[in-house]
């Protein structure tokens, strides 16, 4: 089984080890947001990849929205092109760490919610809460959102290929508690 997968969202950070004046860099570009009394960080919004990355002052940055490994790469050379520009001295190399990949499919059958909470562990259906089922797995640990229209969204998953092997399992496990309806 081959499904489509869209990434959606990945989240991925890294520490220059060096401390960053803030104050300094926030009049450097266009895209900045710094509003210490609000947030720690500073906000450096990317247009291509559409990306931002919180940069802080101990080094540390984060980036958010990027939808593929290689645009979060792309993203952290910006930031640290954007830095040096004020002057500060980085370290070329940075070890980046991905810390979440959010990913979505659709499977082709709607999905029975109530067979699948009275069938599965470590599932969470609340109806009148929430129309999706919460569905955490522990090897690769991710959470999932299942809903009835057969949209599956995967959240946790630190590859790409752990999204992959994630859907995978879960479409064999719902497929052996009956769980899909053919539309």
């Amino acid at each position: 089984m081959d499904f489509k997968i869209r990434i959606e969202n990945i989240v991925a950070s890294a520490s220059l080890g060096v401390e960053i004046p803030l104050e300094r860099i926030v009049t450097k570009g266009e895209g900045v947001e710094y509003e210490p009394e609000q947030f720690p960080g500073l906000v450096y919004r990317i247009a291509k990849p559409k990306a931002a990355a919180l940069i802080f002052g101990s080094g540390k940055i984060v980036c958010t929205g990027a939808r593929s490994i290689q645009d979060v790469n792309l993203v952290f050379e910006k930031v640290k092109s954007f830095i040096r520009k004020s002057g500060v001295k980085i370290p070329k190399d940075t070890k980046i760490q991905v810390e979440n990949i959010v990913a979505s499919t659709k499977l082709d059958a709607n999905l029975n919610l109530d067979k699948i909470a009275f069938s599965l562990e470590n599932s969470e259906y609340e109806p009148e809460q929430f129309p999706g089922l919460v569905y955490r797995m522990d090897s690769p640990k991710v959470a999932f959102l299942l809903f009835g229209s057969g949209k599956i969204v995967c959240t946790g998953a630190r590859s790409i290929e752990d999204v992959r092997t994630a859907v995978k399992k879960v479409s064999t496990k719902l497929k052996s508690i009956n769980a899909l309806v053919k539309k």
